[in-house]
């Protein structure tokens, strides 16, 4: 359990005290943008190697307490908080972002706010973190708690920490989209700030998520040992 915990701590600390603040600046400024992206992307692999391994020994440990326990209705709940996981996660990844790694030029094009940008600047943490939230909802393992609660730490925290690189790095390009933009969800559009557009989105991006949710849903047993449809 301590690998665990080791390994979660080593990777929030990565990418939410180094990646995202002036740490990031005085190493970039030393050693370049290139080697400090290589060295930062073996630090990541090396990290999510290392939780899962530690995870799968901590599932097995004495000290893996169960806290909670899913029941019939918490399990409906975890597959459609999965479905909604999804729609922003595999859309997210699939629209031009000036939020995601090497994309700033982007925030260049005029129409740069469309699709999944106009429901929020973060679709792919924010689906990271329902994600990890419906698995927590259904796994109350201290090694459960762990893995998925520091997920969910850095899908959140990570918003706030990649607005703030951004905006040393972009300036008033940057002040200029976030203005026009939400971190929340749906934020913009309730403001008035946007309007929702589900063809901007694009009909094969969602179905495509939709594909991916059944896939991950139906082998879940096979990759993971657990089933997750009723």
């Amino acid at each position: 359990m301590l690998s665990l915990i080791a390994a979660a701590s080593f990777f929030l600390a990565i990418h939410l005290l180094v990646s995202g603040t002036r740490v990031r600046d005085a190493l970039t400024g030393k050693i370049g943008l290139g080697p400090y992206m290589g060295l930062f992307s073996i630090s990541s692999l090396a990290g999510i190697a290392w939780l899962g391994i530690a995870f799968a020994q901590a599932r097995h440990a004495p000290a893996n307490a169960a806290y909670w326990d899913l029941t019939p209705a918490t399990r409906w709940v975890q597959i459609v908080l999965q479905l909604l996981a999804m729609l922003l996660i595999v859309p997210g990844l699939a629209t031009p972002n000036p939020t995601s790694v090497r994309q700033e030029g982007a925030l260049d094009r005029a129409d740069v706010v469309r699709g999944m940008l106009r429901i929020t600047r973060h679709p792919f943490l924010w689906g990271v973190a329902i994600w990890a939230g419906g698995h927590l909802l259904v796994n109350g393992t201290l090694a459960s708690i762990v893995l998925f609660g520091a997920m969910m730490i850095l899908a959140l925290f990570g918003t706030a920490s990649i607005d703030a690189k951004r905006r040393r790095a972009l300036g008033a390009k940057w002040e200029a989209f976030a203005a026009q933009t939400s971190n929340v969800p749906f934020a913009a559009i309730a403001q008035g700030r946007q309007r929702l557009s589900l063809s901007e989105i694009g009909w094969w991006r969602i179905v495509l998520a939709i594909g991916v949710w059944a896939a991950f849903a139906w082998a879940h047993p096979y990759l993971f040992g657990v089933r997750a449809l009723p």
